[in-house]
């Protein structure tokens, strides 16, 4: 996914005191191109979000990379051109300002969400939340280095349903399964294919995030929304990625964009798709 950079050929005539083309000559230019990493979880609101970007700005072309966090992490710090990282997890940004890849002063805080137990509208499971999650027949989870595989391990082990861990993203899927009492599960490689193994029916429970659940309130059944008290806040931030292949242009661009995505308007547009926007958008220093 290295960033092609596309020749234009531009030609500018002026006239005094119009700024306005005369002749019969075109003008070609390719639209500036970013690339934006972003949780699955996003994918929904943020195709929205550059269709709104896209009226004001058609000199810019979004281009998304949707997948989990972590897998996100590993493509930029293999050298996979990005502009803009947006996580579903703190622990994936701090790695990348470890790594010192994040443009210094655009981390922020964008929006807060929270993990959801679901299941099908129709499903006779006798699962009621996470206190009998043992009861379900197969359960589609997450694994660890996900962000809401790691927030619904951290909620069981708050529950003492597993065992503490010093870090429980680490705590393995058949592991998971053991302190459920062997039931079935199906490790899933991000939140959006944890809700497709629900909706499909090839599982009969499934943790996605609350957010997922927009577009399939007809279909799906939430069971338990679990509290921050169990999960901790379920915080999304966003950065500028230090992007070497990248010319002035495409840094302003992306940060443009960025601060849109933290302007009043995309704010109302996260909180229609259920995201909490109730967040500082502050700066994090680790």
């Amino acid at each position: 996914m290295k960033k092609r950079f596309l020749a234009a050929a531009l030609v500018l005539c002026m006239t005094a005191g119009l700024g306005a083309c005369g002749g019969t000559e075109e003008t070609n230019t390719e639209p500036e191109e970013i690339q934006v990493f972003i949780a699955a979880s996003l994918n929904t609101v943020m195709t929205e979000l550059a269709e709104k970007y896209k009226e004001e700005h058609p000199e810019v072309k979004i281009v998304y990379n949707a997948d989990s966090s972590g897998t996100l992490l590993t493509q930029i710090e293999e050298g996979y051109a990005c502009d803009i990282f947006f996580s579903a997890s703190q622990k994936q940004m701090d790695q990348l300002e470890q790594d010192g890849l994040i443009v210094e002063g655009t981390r922020r805080n964008v929006v807060n969400n929270q993990v959801v137990l679901l299941t099908l509208k129709d499903s006779e499971t006798k699962v009621t939340g996470l206190n009998n999650l043992q009861e379900a027949k197969s359960i589609a989870l997450a694994g660890g280095s996900v962000p809401v595989g790691k927030y619904t391990r951290q909620a069981l082990v708050n529950m003492g349903i597993l065992p503490q861990a010093e870090d429980v993203s680490k705590i393995t899927t058949q592991e998971v399964s053991e302190g459920l009492g062997g039931v079935e599960i199906s490790e899933q490689d991000n939140v959006s294919k944890a809700l497709t193994a629900v909706t499909e029916g090839a599982c009969e429970v499934g943790t996605t995030y609350y957010s997922d659940t927009y577009g399939y309130e007809d279909k799906v059944k939430i069971l338990e929304t679990v509290g921050y008290d169990l999960t901790g806040d379920v915080i999304y931030p966003i950065c500028r990625v230090k992007n070497q292949e990248a010319d002035k242009a495409q840094e302003e661009a992306a940060q443009d964009f960025l601060e849109y995505v933290l302007s009043d308007e995309a704010k109302e547009v996260f909180e229609n798709y259920y995201f909490d926007t109730n967040v500082e958008l502050s700066l994090i220093h680790i």
